[in-house]
């Protein structure tokens, strides 16, 4: 996605939001240094990356999002404002992993306790003096579900992996129906078609 940047596939507008996405500083800047850890751990739970030299730093992304306080415009009664939520349940979840295993904070556990602590909240299965006020499995549900993975997928490498052709703009699409592309769509790959999609890509902009 990145190689067509300057060509007409993008405009200054689509380089603007992209290029300000990919420098997200990769600093805390509205979380704390203990919740960038936290958050951090969390992150890497629901979207395991391999490759650490390309992986997407998810909490930068997460930290970027809390600093602008660009939420979806409503939340749900039975949980706080974003910002606050997010401070809260990094707590809790913080919180009740120390409580689980013997004072080791979340980002200290192995994956597999890390996924059996999100399991157990996803399920509604934890509950208790960490979570007064609102509950671990709305979080987990409302806001870590909710935030999280469109963080990976707003980026150029995840654009890659989906075999998404990247933003319309400034063209637009035409071809709306189903199993129809547009011209600058690249086509997909089928087992047997795979000369024919390189071919018609080799025009593809």
């Amino acid at each position: 996605m990145l190689a067509k940047r300057d060509t007409p596939s993008w405009d200054a507008n689509t380089r603007e939001v992209i290029d300000k996405r990919l420098a997200t500083p990769h600093v805390p800047r509205f979380l704390t240094a203990a919740e960038w850890v936290t958050a951090d751990a969390l992150c890497r739970r629901i979207l395991p990356q391999s490759g650490e030299t390309e992986a997407v730093s998810l909490v930068a992304l997460l930290d970027a999002k809390l600093l602008a306080d660009h939420g979806a415009g409503f939340r749900d009664a039975d949980l706080p404002y974003m910002r606050e939520a997010w401070r809260r349940g990094l707590a809790a979840i913080d919180a009740e992993a120390k409580a689980r295993h013997d004072g080791r904070g979340f980002a200290q556990l192995s994956n597999q306790d890390q996924d059996r602590l999100l399991t157990a909240m996803q399920a509604g299965e934890v509950s208790g003096e960490h979570w007064v006020g609102f509950s671990a499995q709305m979080f987990f549900k409302r806001r870590v579900l909710v935030d999280v993975p469109p963080l990976y997928y707003s980026l150029p490498k995840a654009w890659n992996e989906l075999g998404f052709g990247g933003p319309a703009s400034p063209r637009g699409y035409v071809r709306l129906d189903g199993d129809r592309r547009d011209p600058w769509e690249a086509a997909e790959a089928s087992a047997g078609s795979e000369k024919k999609a390189e071919r018609e890509n080799r025009h593809v902009v």
